[in-house]
């Protein structure tokens, strides 16, 4: 059984991890309308993984016989001013989720909860790569960004990366 207190700041990252797939696929979309289909491609990875985050938090609520309290996700922006504004976007958005898992897993240790901290320490690895993504992202963009060439050297790119299902905190 998992102590309510904990049950109640799962099911909010349930929330958060749903909302960040539709900011992903807000970007996505930004992305698409300006024809630049690497990065969209990127976003919509982006929006895959974040779904599956949710649905490890989901099922890791259940086989600790908590209740799942599904929430409502609020709209995302619809618009974006830039390619920039995007990648910067994104980057806080990742540092957001890092604190609130970190703020779990604080919890979960004040609280004694071992299996939920052990849990949690995927999503705290995997919030480095995130960051890590996000940031490396942005700093490539601002790089190139008064170069058309280079931004289409940089779609490509994006283009490449591939859906991989997370195994490891199943």
């Amino acid at each position: 059984m998992i102590k309510k207190s904990i049950e109640e700041k799962l099911n909010e990252q349930i929330q958060k991890e749903f909302y960040s797939a539709y900011l992903y696929l807000a970007m996505e979309a930004y992305f698409s309308s300006i024809n630049l289909d690497g990065f969209a491609n990127w976003f919509h990875v982006q929006a895959q993984e974040e779904c599956d985050h949710a649905m490890l938090i989901f099922n890791y609520i259940n086989r600790v016989a908590g209740r799942v309290n599904l929430r409502q996700i609020d709209e995302p922006p619809a618009d974006f001013g830039s390619i920039e504004e995007v990648l910067k976007a994104a980057l806080d958005h990742e540092r957001f989720v890092t604190g609130s898992i970190n703020d779990i897993l604080e919890l979960a240790n004040s609280e004694k909860d071992y299996k939920t901290a052990a849990f949690l320490q995927w999503f705290v690895n995997e919030q480095v790569e995130e960051e890590e993504n996000a940031e490396k992202n942005l700093a490539a963009f601002q790089f190139v960004k008064d170069d058309p060439k280079g931004i289409l050297l940089l779609d490509r790119e994006m283009a490449a990366r591939v859906y991989t299902p997370p195994s490891a905190a199943e």
